[in-house]
């Protein structure tokens, strides 16, 4: 046996020896990244929810296989960076052996004997006989591929519109994105090639650069060559960079070693929840989604420096990781309030990076939606802010909250409430200050508001109850900073959702600029395509509960809790009214049903937790227990619809562990049904706080009597306190409800 493959070797048994005592798993033989399925969810009704994602938690270098969909039988070549969520590859390697005449810029291989974790891949090529095993870390990885014909070797390298060069050595270059912003990439092959082509059309042509679309360097090797080793690096910086990344991370290294370094990691992160459970699928759902609430956002510090899409400068980081990606219309639900639970100086660093990025901008206006690219400002609101307040109610201190509030104030009242739109307050900004509302158009009416997205049209309710309780945010952060005025007018305006209440009807409803309701009026099918006319992605049925941060006075608005309860009951029991086929066309978001209700939407998630304000905690525990047993499994459809890198996963999590944070901004988690004997969480603080759910089956799913250390627990919510100073929360579980838990 060689000195490396020993090292190599000693090297993998000290990192599992060490994960044996991080981890308790491990005594009974699997650790928690050995329960991660990314397969799961990779096919769905409509939409495709998850990808089988290869990636360390929120790394810049993010990859997965590149087919039409998991059913594809052709593969595009070898992903070598994916720069967004659902984005393809900015880089591909192809590797070839065949006639020179039949080299494309991509090769479309068939393929077999794919095998996946969060932190390794390898591929079989089966017509081109080719095995490829690949191995990451954060911003740089590894390919070992082995061929097994006789003929002369080709790698593919494809900027896709960009440029390439060859330096004698190594092959470098870029790819423009989106947005002025370019990924760089360096790769350094072990072995030397023998030639070096560039690929214009369908010709080779002995060259070392080549630019524009489809820029193609072409490595070839000679017959007889059975294995090449790259490495490369990625950056958004510059190729240097790309190159430094690569020498920090991965030079030296063998593909043993960076398994095992990455599968540490994984172990370490997702070991900060440590589930219990006879039930091995559930296990596999639980932390196959924990993985997937690592997708984003992206940390994209380099040597502390990062560049940034929001000003086109490289800026230095200051010690602080720089954190971008991150879809914060969904997220701030139970994603970020995931992290603050769980990785509270990571979401310390990911707020002060929404200030940074308020401050790089045109505007002094939190984003909406940062990409890589920039703030796209998509989708409806400016729920930033939610995750700001948030952080600050529950402890966390390490982001400027004066900046932030500001950056936040100026998101709701500067920068239009028109969706997916970046541009200043306009026509719709001044009638909803004057009249509380955003008024919908007749039917047949024309738009002619510019900043109105010409598809994504108003959505008026949406935006509405939306902005309500964005302004509360706004309130409660104004009052933690002393001032008055603001934190009393913007608590006013959180009442807004009140003006588009249909007392009649029970439900939030659009209005025109004359104050009068749109009519007549289908909830269940309204507005067109997602309902984006009145809604957004969602019908009525779901917007009927969207007011967050006032439970009780929505309980009011319906006539008590009885009327309450049965609206629930209601919205769960009644059917579309038309086909799925003619449903679906209409409201591809808006799968996962039960009746009305919809699994498969973020705007849904906190619904099953509102029967416990109303006086039934049974229900939720019922409810909840259901809705994942039905639509989170561990199979290809196990994902029910948007799972937007983490948005929904995070749903999952919490469930699992028992509680959920119905109002961000108010430091209080709402109690489900556990799912597990056990589940451990450590804190960043050094507590641990652990839930334990006795005589838990698929049955045993309602709480019969609670304990938090100790003392006996009867009410339906935990505070983050509670659970932040550690402890043990102690649920005994029987198959028939407990009508009188948690009611007082």
């Amino acid at each position: 046996m060689k000195l490396h493959q020993l090292k190599t070797i000693s090297i993998v048994l000290i990192i599992l020896i060490v994960n044996s005592f991080l981890n308790p798993l491990t005594a009974e033989g699997k650790e928690p990244v050995d329960y991660v399925n990314p397969y799961m969810g990779n096919i769905s009704h409509l939409l495709v929810p998850t990808y089988p994602t290869i990636h360390l938690p929120n790394s810049l270098l993010r990859v997965y296989p590149e087919r039409r969909d998991f059913t594809g039988d052709l593969i595009k070549g070898l992903p070598l960076i994916v720069t967004s969520h659902r984005g393809s590859s900015a880089f591909n390697l192809s590797p070839f052996q065949g006639n020179e005449e039949e080299i494309k810029p991509v090769i479309l291989s068939s393929y077999d004997q794919e095998k996946l974790t969060p932190y390794s891949y390898s591929v079989y090529l089966d017509d081109q006989q080719i095995e490829v095993d690949y191995g990451l870390s954060h911003q740089s990885a590894m390919y070992e591929i082995s061929f097994e014909k006789e003929d002369d070797v080709y790698l593919i390298l494809n900027s896709k519109n960009g440029a390439l060069t060859w330096d004698g050595k190594a092959a470098s270059g870029f790819q423009s994105v989106e947005n002025d912003t370019k990924v760089y990439l360096y790769l350094l092959p072990e072995v030397q090639p023998k030639d070096i082509f560039v690929l214009k059309g369908s010709s080779l042509g002995k060259k070392t650069f080549t630019s524009g679309k489809n820029a193609c360097l072409v490595l070839k090797y000679p017959k007889g060559t059975k294995h090449v080793r790259l490495r490369y690096g990625i950056s958004f910086i510059n190729e240097n960079q790309a190159k430094q990344n690569l020498k920090r991370e991965v030079e030296n290294k063998d593909m043993g070693t960076i398994h095992a370094t990455a599968r540490g990691i994984w172990n370490k992160t997702l070991g900060k929840l440590l589930a219990k459970s006879k039930n091995e699928d559930k296990l596999i759902v639980f932390y196959t989604s924990l993985y997937r609430s690592f997708e984003r956002p992206v940390c994209i510090s380099e040597d502390g420096r990062y560049y940034s899409a929001f000003d086109g400068k490289v800026h230095d980081d200051n010690g602080r990781p720089f954190y971008t990606d991150d879809w914060i219309w969904d997220s701030y639900r139970a994603h970020h309030p995931l992290n603050v639970l769980i990785e509270s100086q990571k979401e310390n660093d990911i707020i002060n990076s929404f200030v940074l990025m308020a401050e790089q901008m045109d505007n002094f206006w939190m984003p909406t939606f940062p990409e890589i690219t920039g703030d796209s400002r998509r989708m409806n609101s400016n729920h930033g802010v939610a995750s700001v307040l948030d952080a600050y109610k529950k402890g966390l201190r390490g982001f400027d909250l004066e900046k932030a509030y500001l950056a936040c104030k100026g998101a709701i009242t500067e920068k239009t409430l028109a969706p997916w739109s970046g541009k200043p307050a306009g026509e719709l900004d001044r009638f909803y200050k004057e009249n509380g509302y955003i008024p919908a158009l007749k039917e047949g009416e024309e738009e002619t508001i510019p900043e109105v997205h010409r598809f994504e049209k108003r959505q008026p309710v949406a935006v509405t109850l939306g902005t309500a309780y964005d302004e509360w945010c706004l309130s409660q952060m104004a009052k933690e900073l002393g001032k008055k005025e603001d934190a009393k007018y913007f608590f006013e305006r959180s009442f807004n959702y009140r003006n588009l209440y249909n007392k009649k009807t029970g439900f939030f409803h659009p209005k025109d600029s004359d104050g009068k309701f749109i009519e007549p009026f289908d909830y269940a099918f309204p507005g067109g395509m997602g309902a984006r006319e009145y809604y957004g992605e969602n019908n009525g049925w779901i917007y009927r509960w969207d007011v967050q941060h006032n439970i009780p006075d929505l309980i009011q608005l319906m006539g008590g809790k009885e009327k309450f309860i049965h609206n629930l009951n209601t919205m769960f029991a009644t059917p579309l009214g038309m086909s799925k086929y003619r449903f679906f066309a209409k409201l591809p978001d808006h799968t996962g049903n039960v009746g009305q209700f919809s699994m498969a939407n973020e705007p849904s998630l906190h619904i099953p937790y509102l029967y416990n304000y109303a006086g039934q905690p049974w229900k939720t525990q019922k409810r909840v227990s259901t809705l994942l047993d039905q639509w989170f499994r561990n199979d290809l459809m196990g994902v029910p619809g948007d799972e937007d890198g983490g948005g929904m996963s995070s749903f999952v999590v919490f469930s699992g562990i028992g509680f959920y944070p119905v109002t961000p901004g108010d430091p209080v988690y709402s109690i489900g049904s556990p799912q597990f004997d056990e589940v451990t969480i450590a804190m960043e603080n050094g507590n641990k706080f652990t839930v334990i759910a006795k005589n838990r089956t698929d049955d045993n799913k309602y709480i019969q009597l609670a304990t938090l250390n100790g003392d006996e627990l009867n009410r339906y919510w935990i505070t983050h306190e509670e659970v932040a100073e550690g402890g043990t929360l102690i649920f005994e579980m029987g198959e028939k409800p407990n009508y009188n838990w948690g009611v007082k």
